[in-house]
């Protein structure tokens, strides 16, 4: 305790001998400028809606900004004052000075007039129509601030709104779409709605061929002198809005170049055109077949230009793979002189061929960490439809670094072929889908050789067939109605393969030969791309079966099980839901959270779930205060010697909560808690030739849930890098489900200055990317 207080006060003087470094070297009659007070209606006991966030806003607004601090300390200023006055212009003093350190920010840098000017403005656009700012300076020792007095009177609302009479297809349209009017009386007045209501307009004009009207033309006419605090709202044309602007335009041809360049531009113009529906093809090389374009271009000749056409037409050109450039030109016949359109598309194709060579670092959720090599041809355009060729050849080595198996080395070999078709390919039926994203066909053939040392080798056969839709920016479909799956294990000898099962009798059903033949659909939703949102969410929704269909078809063998080319057929289903919530409590900080819960439903053949389709608990993306795979099923602890410490499950459920904080720079820290478990959906009695071969406290019991979770808790650090995230997470656990009941609860127990907690409980996770 007496170390404690002492820590306490050194630190205290630590603030305070920082505090007093940054005045140092300001010369007489400079002040460090410490920021900006606001003062909304002082004299009045009323407050205004959500005083705290226009306060908050009103001093973000103000300028300059002082010094950049962390606890209040200006860490920046405090490294610019540590450097002598003159650096060289090149060298680490100048880096540390003017880099990563700031000068100070003086009050004689205050404009008052300026934000006084600022905010009132902003005011203004809020509403309040009647404010007034007033600022001053307040210098106490070697600082100051600047003090603003804000009297923002009552906002307005809005009393009526009027737009333009219907005299034309022009105002028709206006008035065909007020009802979904961004200005609704009653509201406060506010400059942002009436912008966004000017965007608003300018879209369904754009949606019915008024392909140069600008937002500009629109005039909002504010009258605030009704009284009562209110303003009449008259939306309008501008007068000078130019006549281009003020009607609709037709395509007239459309003419695709696709496989255009700077170089070949006056010989592909001087083409006879190949005429495909309502296209004009000029390509002498038949790069492409013409139909293709039907997937790629919305417009039809004759029709009104709209932007949707427009977006979802390019969307689908540059997202189809294919072009490494593409631009759409929309051309007025005989200059403006009457309302038609030639639309010229101009698509430069990637190369044919690439070949990409890769080394990679890799860092698993199991604890195996290693590199692998990677060489990948692609071929483009092979049917002469935008399809995509990836044949990749690819071989690592890995070595688990940490957990009971450490020191374990893992060798793979991996050969792969996908082809993907733009378009669904299904048998008897074509399906046309009208959205901006580009529908995939995928087949794909890989096999994979996995090596561990002398113990076991797994070769790994996999065929799959599907489909990869999104259906909008948010969801995407992912069906792969055949899915193949075939794993022969080998082994050294007979007795390393009889000593392996002897030492770890749950291994056997790691390693048996598997058949999987079934069919599999993945659902995701996502906001994240919307980085002005609060509040972002993720959802992740799987099910796959296994053995289903086929095993109608299948024979069964003298055991009574089914079997195809004398190997076990596994039949199950499996659920899995992944829901992610993202909270933005400020710009700095975030609480992340996330709900991972998994089913697996095994019968016929099968008891439990095929070792590589089983759920595992622990590791640096999971529950983190527990080795990778360790943990579970149920109460059930593996031994800590144990060579194979790999533990699967029916059921999951899972419970991460993480506050992420910037600290400085691309530096940023967490502090998380994570909770939950796997469990068996029947118990694992094991072997009864084998003593010890059953799992204990394995199989699930609804009542028993929430008493055998597993909870973690730690603090971790994070170089986020924007296009690369290392993640650096310390974890221990707080309750442990293995032990008695009543017992599990073990934070009494948490002490960090002993070594042997420190080995049997602390667990350091190196990880890419964050965890969830």
């Amino acid at each position: 305790m007496k170390q404690l207080i002492k820590s306490i006060l050194f630190l205290l003087a630590c603030l305070v001998v920082t505090s007093c470094s940054t005045t140092s070297r300001l010369k007489p009659g400079q002040y460090l400028y410490t920021g900006a007070d606001i003062n909304i209606n002082p004299d009045s006991s009323a407050r205004i809606d959500d005083q705290k966030e226009v306060k908050k806003t009103l001093e973000s607004k103000t300028r300059p900004t002082p010094n950049k601090s962390i606890l209040g300390i200006k860490y920046k200023l405090l490294i610019h004052n540590l450097a002598p006055d003159t650096v060289k212009p090149k060298g680490i003093g100048n880096w540390l000075k003017n880099k990563i350190g700031e000068p100070p920010v003086l009050l004689s840098e205050v404009k008052i007039k300026y934000n006084n000017d600022v905010l009132k403005s902003y005011l203004i656009s809020q509403g309040y129509l009647q404010s007034d700012v007033t600022g001053d300076t307040v210098i106490k020792g070697k600082k100051g601030k600047a003090v603003y007095t804000v009297n923002t009177g009552i906002r307005y609302k809005i009393s009526s709104i009027t737009f333009p009479k219907d005299t034309g297809n022009l105002t028709h349209i206006i008035n065909l779409n007020k009802d979904k009017t961004l200005l609704k009386i009653g509201d406060f007045y506010d400059l942002d709605t009436y912008k966004n209501e000017r965007i608003r307009i300018d879209n369904d004009l754009k949606e019915s061929g008024y392909f140069y009207f600008s937002p500009d033309y629109l005039i909002l006419q504010v009258d605030s002198t009704i009284g009562k605090n209110l303003v009449d709202i008259n939306v309008n044309i501008k007068n000078s809005s130019p006549d281009a602007g003020l009607k609709p335009y037709t395509i007239k041809n459309i003419n695709i170049y696709p496989n255009y360049n700077l170089r070949r531009d006056s010989l592909l113009r001087s083409l006879m055109p190949l005429q495909y529906n309502d296209f004009n093809i000029y390509d002498n090389r038949n790069t492409f077949k013409p139909k293709l374009f039907d997937r790629l271009v919305f417009f039809k000749k004759g029709e009104n230009y709209n932007r949707k056409d427009h977006n979802q037409s390019l969307n689908r050109m540059v997202n189809i793979g294919a072009f490494q450039d593409v631009r759409a030109e929309f051309l007025p016949i005989d200059s403006f002189k009457n309302n038609q359109l030639n639309l010229n598309i101009y698509l430069t194709p990637l190369k044919k061929n690439s070949l990409t060579f890769s080394v990679t670092g890799t860092s698993k959720s199991n604890n195996f960490v290693g590199s692998e090599v990677k060489l990948t041809q692609t071929t483009r355009n092979l049917f002469r439809g935008a399809e995509q060729l990836d044949v990749s050849l690819s071989g690592g080595f890995e070595t688990q670094v940490s957990g009971q198996s450490r020191g374990l080395n893992s060798y793979s070999f991996t050969a792969e072929g996908k082809l993907t078709f733009p378009q669904f390919i299904v048998p008897f039926y074509k399906p046309r889908v009208t959205n901006a994203f580009i529908p995939k066909t995928i087949a794909s053939l890989s096999y994979q050789l996995l090596s561990r040392g002398s113990e076991y080798s797994l070769n790994a056969f996999k065929a799959e067939f599907g489909y990869s839709f999104k259906e909008n920016i948010y969801k995407e479909h992912n069906l792969n109605p055949i899915s193949v799956n075939y794993v022969q294990p080998s082994f050294p000898s007979d007795s390393v393969e009889k000593s392996l099962y002897l030492e770890n009798p749950y291994l056997r059903s790691a390693l048996e030969r598997q058949f999987i033949i079934g069919s599999n659909y993945n659902f995701t939703y996502t906001n994240q791309m919307e980085d002005k949102r609060r509040n972002n969410t993720y959802f992740f929704g799987s099910i796959e079966t296994g053995g289903n269909l086929w095993g109608l078809f299948v024979q069964k063998n003298d055991l009574g099980k089914r079997e195809f080319f004398n190997t076990p057929l596994t039949q199950f289903v499996r659920l899995e839901t992944d829901l992610r919530d993202y909270y933005k409590i400020n710009r700095n900080v975030t609480w992340a959270s996330r709900l991972n819960f998994g089913y697996g439903y095994a019968y016929g053949n099968s008891t439990s779930l095929p070792f590589v389709r089983q759920f595992f608990a622990g590791g640096s993306n999971d529950i983190r205060a527990f080795r990778a795979r360790t943990l579970g099923p149920g109460t059930f602890k593996v031994k800590p010697d144990a060579k194979f410490a790999d533990q699967g499950g029916d059921i999951k459920m899972m419970l991460n909560t993480e506050l992420r904080f910037k600290i400085v720079s691309v530096l940023y820290g967490a502090v998380f808690v994570d909770a939950g478990n796997v469990w068996l959906r029947k118990e694992d009695k094991g072997d009864p030739a084998i003593p010890g071969s059953g799992r204990p406290g394995s199989g699930f019991k609804l009542k028993n849930t929430l008493s055998e979770l597993a909870v973690g808790t730690g603090a971790g650090l994070r170089i986020d890098a924007q296009i690369f995230v290392i993640r650096l997470d310390g974890a221990f656990p707080i309750r442990k489900p293995y032990l008695p009941s009543g017992q599990r609860w073990v934070l009494d127990q948490v002490d960090f200055g002993s070594k042997t907690w420190r080995k049997e409980n602390f667990i350091l996770n190196i990880g890419i990317g964050y965890p969830f």
